[in-house]
């Protein structure tokens, strides 16, 4: 290590060229909020110089161009890209993406700790830095069917792993606030160590049991309110936006120049065509910028805030002993990736092509017995019946209540009010349960859509106006060993394979990309309105969520965390 501290020491001073120099361009200074013209000088992995003009065995002109930090997800699942995180690695590093903390958490549901594993081994070979946060709620919950259970006794062995940060979005909050000994021991087991939240509206006197535990992060906040209530306690507010849950626009009046420091931005569950058509952070960066907000807030959190809010101390700036993540963009408003560095390294094709491959995991893991239409009868009761309100772009549900239309002794859907079924079969081969239920805000006016992605449990979940769809649909997902599947009258009009765990894709994620735009306009060719109704579905299942939810044990009352009838 002394002979590479002597070089450092000699290209940072100028005694000996720098390995790479960025010449001609400024860079965005995060301290001060400047836009500073200066050489940028590289040794190894990190940056060397600044407020200098350096000479480099490699120069590059940027000439017109601003360098900025390297950007951070602070919490994603990368699962819900549908690509491996190999693939993950191509698809968003170019885009400036240079550090990602995920929770393999929906992996873990179906795998337990292989899949833990697997991701730990992915992240060893990514050119991006993927950290690792140990998945907290394996079951999420006791209202459903996991494919795996992770007790601390599990998790524990992968603490000092050199790519784990800590203990994952800690979901069940009821569990923390009534002090579930299951929940006690794992957080006990992490005191002192980072630990995720994710409390969506808890506030008040529980939210203080909560963060007495030793939580510091929040990426569930939907108000402005919540989240200034959360910063108020300590909490590092997570602004997400998602392919789903879209929160960047209720949470603009916080991100300020005051309060960035503590804020970080995330995504938590994005697509490869939501990133193929408008980006990932660097989407989030721009549209906060539109808006209005001041430049120097959103780019702290998109770096240097996120970075101290985990403990990654050697990030987010563009200063001299710090890794040399850096982004190259045509302009602050725009933030266009034009060049990208990863420690050091300049992200190109044959960079990607250095890294290891890594086995893929749970090939056969949909073992969910065939289903009939029959199965998917509701008995005809007298007065209203429990909805599942969608409102477009959170995950947030309402508890609805109608009366519904009688179809002999069922109770049938009513397409006027946009309220169709919804059905939730275990897939792990563990009990076989089935459950059925309604749903409104989907649109479609005929045939069906099913998925394995079903959070958090990752049943087979489907939604559908009649039953012989709705079969015909559940039974393809375990003939392709997961995925998602339309069907349109009798015949199946559009699917993806996703064999790793039912999760993800053995595909590049162009040709996933591709994939789901045909996907989408079959979804669209039934009536769906919403703008992604495959995730919008994956997170019907999800009992940790407020209001209702459905899991393979029936309908859930998550005010009352608790199954109805």
């Amino acid at each position: 290590m002394s002979e590479m501290l002597e070089r450092i020491i000699d290209q940072g001073v100028g005694r000996a060229p720098a390995d790479v120099v960025l010449k001609g361009g400024r860079f965005f200074d995060l301290v001060t909020g400047d836009l500073v013209a200066s050489d940028i000088a590289i040794c190894g992995d990190r940056i060397v110089g600044t407020y200098g003009d350096y000479q480099g065995r490699e120069e590059i002109d940027i000439t017109g161009r601003i360098v900025v930090p390297g950007f951070i997800d602070t919490h994603l699942h990368i699962e819900s890209s549908l690509v491996t995180p190999h693939e993950f690695d191509r698809c968003v590093l170019p885009l400036g993406i240079t550090t990602a903390i995920c929770d393999p958490h929906e992996i873990a549901n179906v795998l337990g700790t292989e899949g833990i594993q697997f991701f730990l081994d992915s992240a060893v070979e990514t050119i991006m830095d993927i950290r690792v946060q140990l998945s907290s709620c394996v079951p999420a919950t006791h209202l459903e069917t996991t494919g795996a259970d992770l007790p601390i006794e599990r998790l524990v062995p992968f603490r000092h792993h050199p790519k784990v940060i800590g203990l994952a979005e800690f979901m069940n909050f009821p569990g923390v606030v009534h002090k579930d000994p299951v929940c006690l021991a794992k957080l006990d087991a992490f005191q002192g160590g980072h630990i995720d939240g994710h409390a969506p509206l808890l506030s008040g006197k529980e939210l203080n049991g909560y963060l007495a535990t030793g939580i510091r992060t929040d990426h569930e906040c939907t108000t402005a309110g919540e989240a200034l209530e959360k910063i108020r306690k300590g909490m590092q507010i997570l602004v997400r936006e998602g392919s789903v849950s879209k929160d960047l626009n209720a949470l603009m009046p916080i991100i300020t120049e005051r309060l960035s420091p503590h804020l970080a931005l995330c995504t938590d569950d994005r697509n490869p065509l939501d990133i193929a058509e408008q980006g990932h952070l660097d989407h989030m960066i721009r549209t906060a910028i539109a808006a209005g907000v001041e430049p120097l807030a959103i780019y702290r959190a998109a770096s240097v805030s996120a970075a101290r809010a985990f403990g990654l101390m050697d990030r987010g700036l563009v200063a001299p002993g710090w890794r040399a993540d850096l982004v190259v963009i045509d302009s602050l408003e725009n933030c266009k990736a034009e060049i990208v560095f990863s420690a050091g390294r300049r992200v190109t094709d044959a960079l990607f092509a250095t890294r290891k491959p890594v086995e893929p995991v749970g090939l056969d893991s949909v073992k969910a017995g065939e289903v009939k239409a029959a199965d998917f009868a509701v008995p005809y009761a007298e007065g209203q019946t429990s909805v599942i309100g969608v409102l477009p772009g959170k995950i947030i549900t309402e508890h609805r209540r109608f009366h519904l239309p009688a179809e002999g002794n069922q109770t049938g859907v009513d397409l006027g009010r946009d309220i169709i079924k919804v059905a939730v079969i275990e897939r792990h081969g563990v009990n076989g349960n089935h459950a059925n239920g309604f749903v409104q805000g989907f649109g479609l006016k005929k045939g069906a859509i099913a998925s394995t992605v079903g959070h958090d449990s990752h049943n087979i979940c489907v939604v559908g106006v009649n039953e012989e769809d709705m079969a015909l649909a559940a039974n393809r997902l375990s003939e392709i060993k997961g995925g998602f599947v339309v069907v349109e009258d009798g015949r199946v009009t559009g699917e993806i394979a996703l064999p790793i765990a039912g999760l993800m894709s053995l595909e590049r994620y162009e040709r996933v990309r591709d994939i789901l735009h045909h996907l989408r306009r079959a979804a669209f060719a039934l009536g769906a309105t919403l703008e992604e109704p495959f995730l919008q579905l994956a997170f019907l299942p999800l009992p940790v969520i407020p209001h209702l939810k459905i899991s393979d044990r029936g309908l859930i009352d998550v005010d009352r965390f608790a199954l109805i009838g």
